[in-house]
């Protein structure tokens, strides 16, 4: 059996493709490193793309800390349309006519969602009641009580406005649903609303920059891996430690 110590560590980013789960870049990662111990940081679901960060050996040591950091995302709300998981895999639930918002009423709602607030996570979320993950209880139509979390926004910005469609980029705490975020503003707005497509770009102190795309992931050798690797020391020299 391999010695834990003789093996690399580090932080691994992806860019993260449609269609595939966060635990299956793992898999992959796993079958390319030929390692059993790798971790991801902040689950992103199918439908999103971007980045994601897997923590490698000794690195899932830090795994908690990295996922305490504050992302980005960028995205887009779907005006008109409310579905049962509050993005386009769902079901539609309602249809309202979108009315015609200028960029100014638009805006006005976003600036009602900035700073410290709460946000009741959604039911196709990780979150467990008495053990089993929500998402599991949707599945089979059940509905639960969930308590509303604190989260923040820093910033955010409208980069297109072509109704039904709005493209946004928001800078936020851990714990933020985007999802629930393009719901509740669709909400605000009167006319309902689901996440059309979502993308995370930046995580703490680590972006898309040196990300290794999935395609390449599954077809990289061992050796090319580990070089892209962020090591434990520049982590902690970027974290000022």
């Amino acid at each position: 059996m391999q010695n834990p110590n003789d093996l690399p560590s580090g932080v691994l980013l992806i860019d993260k493709a449609s269609g595939m789960t966060s635990h299956d870049v793992v898999a992959i990662a796993r079958r390319q490193l030929n390692m059993k111990k790798i971790g991801h940081c902040g689950t992103l679901d199918p439908m999103a793309t971007g980045l994601l960060m897997l923590v490698i050996n000794r690195a899932t040591k830090i795994q908690d800390l990295l996922m305490s950091e504050d992302k980005t995302y960028t995205g887009t709300i779907t005006l008109g349309a409310t579905t049962s998981t509050q993005d386009k895999e769902g079901e539609i639930e309602e249809e309202k006519e979108v009315p015609d918002l200028n960029q100014g009423e638009i805006e006005a709602v976003f600036d009602e969602f900035m700073g410290d607030f709460e946000q009741i996570p959604p039911m196709v979320s990780a979150i467990k009641k008495d053990g089993v993950p929500l998402y599991k209880l949707a599945r089979k139509g059940q509905v639960v009580e969930r308590k509303p979390r604190s989260i923040y926004v820093k910033a955010y910005e409208l980069s297109r406005v072509e109704l039904p469609e709005i493209d946004f980029t928001v800078d936020c705490s851990k714990g933020f649903y985007v999802r629930t975020y393009a719901h509740d503003i669709g909400q605000k707005l009167g006319c309902g609303a689901h996440l059309s497509s979502l993308r995370r770009t930046r995580s703490g102190k680590f972006d898309l920059e040196r990300a290794v795309p999935v395609d390449a992931l599954k077809v990289a050798s061992r050796e090319e891996l580990v070089s892209s690797f962020v090591s434990l020391a520049e982590i902690s020299l970027m974290r000022g430690a």
